[in-house]
């Protein structure tokens, strides 16, 4: 990997994108910054950034721009940033792309988005696959990981559910507002001059994937 480059992520809702961000952050030895982690650390932590995000999010409102771009200012700026960082989350819009592009150009930043592309189809399929015990907690997955006894808990024997959000209708739901939310903000970074990296995320596994993201971006 090229020294001082941000990896933006992208990655339709169930494609496993935090969890291949992760793995590559350890695979790149560079932070893995989560929007989402940072306005909870402010959150916890109390602070005056901290109380601004828990008011708006009391509210039902989501971040503006302005705070969100401040926070990842500041988060970009640590000293564990130096050699390059992992975006997850963010931009969400347009002009955050926008302030973003500005700030990584002022500091020298390179630039790599990574799109991991995976069917919609298969990502339905797995989704509506999972099932959860209600006692206990445990997690299954009826393609990839089903239980013992079909329909019950491995641990305890009690019946299995579905998640209300994991329902196909809520799926597609969750991909059409992907689309408009996100494929203005791709089509952006690539007019931009960023480097581009579509990755075909519908086979192997998790580590595979990571493992394949990871040379890409180390043949800059």
């Amino acid at each position: 990997m090229m020294t001082n480059c941000a990896v933006v992520f992208f990655g339709p809702p169930g494609s496993g994108k935090g969890t291949q961000a992760i793995l590559l952050s350890d695979c790149l030895s560079v932070p893995h910054i989560s929007t989402g982690d940072i306005l909870r650390e402010h959150v916890a932590a109390g602070d005056e950034l901290g109380r601004q995000v828990q008011a708006i999010m009391r509210a039902g409102r989501l971040a503006p721009d302005e705070l969100v771009n401040r926070i990842i200012e500041e988060r970009i700026g640590r000293p564990d940033c130096a050699r390059g960082f992992i975006l997850d989350g963010y931009p969400r819009t347009v002009e955050q792309a926008r302030l973003l592009s500005r700030l990584l150009e002022s500091r020298g930043t390179g630039r790599v988005v990574v799109n991991l592309a995976v069917d919609y189809n298969i990502i339905v399929a797995r989704i509506t696959s999972r099932r959860l015990c209600p006692l206990c907690g445990s997690s299954y997955n009826l393609i990839s990981n089903p239980p013992r006894a079909d329909g019950v808990c491995d641990r305890d024997g009690t019946p299995l559910t579905a998640r209300e959000d994991d329902s196909e209708a809520v799926i597609r739901q969750r991909f059409e507002a992907y689309e408009r939310q996100t494929v203005p903000i791709l089509e952006y970074f690539r007019a931009s001059g960023y480097r581009f990296l579509d990755v075909d995320g519908n086979s192997g596994t998790p580590e595979e994937i990571s493992r394949r993201i990871c040379r890409l971006i180390e043949q800059e």
